[in-house]
């Protein structure tokens, strides 16, 4: 499919064989992953439910690098996805859970191959292909589902200096968790897309105990976006610790953003005080409190009044037959993305909390649960008059076999209930999953 990825990547097998290949070989990884997953969500209000199992598969080559001052690689990822529900199942044509063939009923099955080419000098690596998978602040790679989301284009990590982290890229082309194609990258409500979204950054490791940021993003014609953030660990005792984590985005249009032609921000279904551009300030404040096996995590968010908090979305993008590309999910850099709904409209202010215990403490490792609540006030009303509320409340299970045969077999229960309080904010929905994954490793 990605045929410039995989010339590049035989090109570079060959290469290997030819110059070197010990390090290559050697440090080469092939793992095959497994994820079963159970997915329900009922719409209160009476719209379609989605009611889903399926089956998928990742197979990961990662090679390491050939001897000499440069030294080259290739990764590969084969990704497949199969529908076990059997048509039984609730299956709407816009779900982001499983493709839907052209009658709007789930497809059986789906797959895609991608692959990047890399190299390493010094410090410095740098990664150009179609299976790239960021986890930045201003780009967080979706894995909600059976398969990952990924992207195409190229990136670099330098670590040349002492505590510091300097990332760049561009990007060109994102990958559905939900689809075999690839799309442009867009916002919330755009139909239209682009083939640039350029990042640099930098993460500072100030004191062992203290981390400074600083990202800048663009997205030709949609929008930039800076960001700083500040994380903190002060070490009470051995099993003690309080953590401070600061969040701050300035967003603002650009190029053809807020000029119709499929380029307007929906700004989360929300309020603009100038419609379909992009205009938002956000910041958040987490602070956790662990002792033992007890996480107490507390902390409030504000977007500002002009606009919502925008990030990368394809979800409206749609193909020459005006269906949806299947392009569907994606995740940002703030604890407000939680299992149903972001909380990031106009004006919207949350308050959060989360409570999590690690039974490793009671002698029962790889055994978690987690209790998390969100309430968000103030939220603008599309017509700039009156605002209204929402929340959520989430629990999860989570269970990894710890030896024995079945070691790193493991179990995910999640359960979520939303509630809005407008017409104007999203579906009620209880929401529920359960999620069998498993890594099985060759080398």
């Amino acid at each position: 499919m990605y045929k410039s990825s995989l010339a590049v990547a035989v090109a570079l097998g060959v290469f290997a064989q030819t110059a070197g290949a010990a390090g290559f070989v050697e440090d080469s990884k092939l793992s095959l992953s497994s994820r079963t997953m159970y997915f329900n969500n009922d719409n209160r209000d009476g719209g379609a439910d989605n009611r889903e199992s399926g089956q998928g598969f990742k197979l990961d080559y990662i090679s390491g690098f050939t001897e000499g001052t440069v030294g080259f690689g290739v990764d590969a990822q084969a990704l497949w996805g199969i529908h076990l529900d059997g048509g039984r199942g609730k299956h709407p044509d816009n779900s982001s859970f499983f493709p839907s063939d052209s009658d709007g009923s789930a497809a059986s099955q789906w797959a895609r191959f991608g692959a990047n080419a890399k190299a390493r000098f010094s410090k410095t690596e740098v990664h150009f292909g179609s299976a790239l998978a960021p986890n930045l602040p201003i780009l967080v790679s979706n894995d909600g589902r059976l398969l990952p989301q990924t992207f195409e284009g190229g990136t670099i990590q330098s670590k040349e200096i002492d505590n510091l982290t300097i990332n760049a890229g561009q990007l060109t082309h994102a990958m559905g968790r939900a689809s075999s194609n690839r799309t442009g990258l867009s916002v919330a409500g755009a139909t239209a897309d682009s083939n640039k979204f350029r990042y640099g950054g930098l993460d500072y490791k100030l004191t062992p105990d203290l981390t400074l940021q600083y990202y800048y993003s663009n997205l030709e014609d949609f929008y930039k976006q800076h960001f700083l953030g500040a994380t903190h660990v002060f070490k009470i005792a051995d099993d003690q610790s309080f953590k401070t984590d600061l969040r701050y985005f300035d967003s603002s249009s650009d190029g053809n953003n807020g000029h119709g032609g499929g380029y307007n921000f929906s700004n989360n279904g929300g309020y603009a005080k100038n419609t379909g551009k992009v205009d938002n300030k956000t910041w958040s404040a987490m602070f956790t409190y662990t002792l033992g096996g007890h996480a107490l995590m507390l902390g409030r968010q504000q977007v500002s009044d002009d606009g919502g908090f925008v990030w990368l979305n394809q979800g409206n993008v749609v193909d020459g037959n005006g269906r949806p590309e299947g392009a569907a999910g994606s995740s940002f850099y703030l604890f407000t993305d939680s299992m149903i709904n972001q909380f990031a409209r106009a004006g919207e202010n949350t308050n959060f909390g989360q409570y999590s215990y690690d039974f490793a403490s009671l002698g029962v490792p790889g055994l978690k649960a987690s209790v998390s609540y969100l309430r968000g006030d103030d939220i603008r009303y599309k017509s700039g008059h009156g605002t209204y509320n929402e929340w959520e409340r989430d629990a999860r299970v989570d269970y990894t076999i710890q030896q024995g045969t079945l070691k790193g077999l493991g179990f995910s229960l999640r359960q979520g209930v939303y509630r809005g309080g407008s017409s104007e904010a999203s579906a009620d929905q209880d929401q529920t999953r359960f999620i069998v994954n498993y890594t099985y490793s060759f080398l």
